[in-house]
């Protein structure tokens, strides 16, 4: 969860924030949702955390089934 999406996908890009992102050189955003509720957002982020991955495989996938880098897409949108 994040206030600016942008900024976040920088920082993982650039491997500025320690964790998954960096550990295993990830720097394609192919999934993410908007919320304007805090509360909601977060409560979406803590239940995504504990599903499978198989659940969340066919999460991006039902939304992205070519996996492509959305990260242009968010600067598009600013």
């Amino acid at each position: 969860m994040c206030n600016s999406l942008s900024r976040r996908i920088y920082e993982h890009r650039e491997g500025l924030i320690a964790g998954f992102t960096r550990k295993y050189g990830i720097q394609t955003l192919v999934w993410y949702e908007h919320y304007d509720d805090m509360q909601e957002a977060l409560l979406r982020e803590r239940r995504i955390k504990r599903w499978q991955r198989s659940w969340k495989l066919n999460l991006i996938e039902s939304s992205n089934p070519d996996w492509h880098d959305l990260y242009s897409e968010i600067l598009h949108d600013l």
